[in-house]
């Protein structure tokens, strides 16, 4: 009895793995994060605090979920050049480097993780808006060849745009409440 559970068991494991492994093959790898919030601040302001490595752990979510975050600062305090690697248990280890800045319109930047291919490539683009300024955050990436990377890549949308959704309200009401 013990043997056919066994037996069974192995067998819907090896089938699950099987439809895991060729379902992956018909993913894309690729995926694109936006999102976006209207900051009543001016674009000058709002361009301070994305375009400084320094200023993100006031407002990210990702350095409030681990306050151990090993971080180290790069290149020039702003714009262009500036980075930042880090090295945490909960949030991997990464870089951003920021690739490209126009004060307060556009921050690019490109993103890497540690045991991830690929680099994801972002930016925030700040506008005029009712009330103040419009920041929009987008990020693309492709997660590469690994076929169980593609599963990640199709719920990048609903776990990183959570994030996003995170930060840019912390974002907000940092901006705001001055």
């Amino acid at each position: 009895m013990f043997k056919k559970f066994l037996k069974a068991l192995f067998t819907a494991v090896a089938v699950l793995g099987l439809v895991l492994t060729v379902g992956s093959l018909l993913l894309s790898g690729r995926f694109e994060v936006e999102r976006r919030i209207v900051i009543a601040a001016p674009a000058e302001r709002v361009f301070e605090q994305v375009a400084d490595p320094r200023r993100w752990k006031d407002w990210s979510v990702w350095t409030r979920r681990d306050p151990a975050m090993q971080i180290r600062y790069e290149g020039p305090t702003s714009g262009a050049g500036a980075a930042w690697s880090w090295t945490s248990a909960s949030e991997g280890n990464g870089r951003m480097s920021f690739t490209g800045a126009e004060p307060a319109r556009r921050l690019a930047y490109e993103l890497t993780f540690e045991g991830f291919d690929g680099v994801s490539k972002g930016e925030m683009l700040l506008a005029p808006a009712a009330g103040g300024t419009e920041l929009r955050w987008t990020m693309r990436g492709d997660m590469g060849g690994n076929p169980m990377f593609r599963w990640v890549a199709l719920f990048a949308d609903r776990r990183v745009g959570g994030d996003f959704d995170d930060s840019l309200a912390t974002l907000k009401a940092r901006l705001e409440q001055r």
